[in-house]
């Protein structure tokens, strides 16, 4: 289902303390974009944040759920497959300050995920 434009600016609003924030549509849903780094998505309406082991776990404690992905073709087609993304907790919703606070920790992993691995070195033959 596409999400509305009432949703996508809501979203941008709701997150408009972290500075600008784009909201582009993407497989049915919308991306959130700050600094061209995708940091959550919004699907059926509700907003969710890309974590790490430790947001995550904030997240859960605050009473987040996955965003269950459902491939609809292909050998896992029909099968549920948990994300990396966690909903924004129903606290947040109503609390530009909170949901700012857990967008930003869900920027910081977006971008220490998209930062260059170190090069392994090789070891010469000698």
């Amino acid at each position: 289902m596409a999400e509305s434009a009432a949703d996508l600016a809501f979203a941008c609003e709701l997150f408009s303390g972290m500075g600008r924030i784009e909201a582009r549509r993407m497989f049915g849903g919308a991306g959130l974009f700050a600094a061209e780094v995708m940091f959550g998505l919004i699907d059926e309406g509700r907003i969710f944040l890309k974590t790490d082991a430790a947001l995550k776990a904030d997240l859960q404690r605050a009473g987040a759920v996955s965003w269950i992905y459902v491939e609809r073709k292909g050998p896992k087609a029909g099968v549920p497959q948990q994300t990396s993304y966690w909903s924004l907790p129903d606290s947040a919703v109503d609390d530009p300050d909170e949901a700012c606070d857990w967008a930003r920790r869900a920027l910081e992993v977006a971008l220490a995920l998209r930062a260059p691995k170190p090069k392994r070195r090789r070891l010469s033959k000698n």
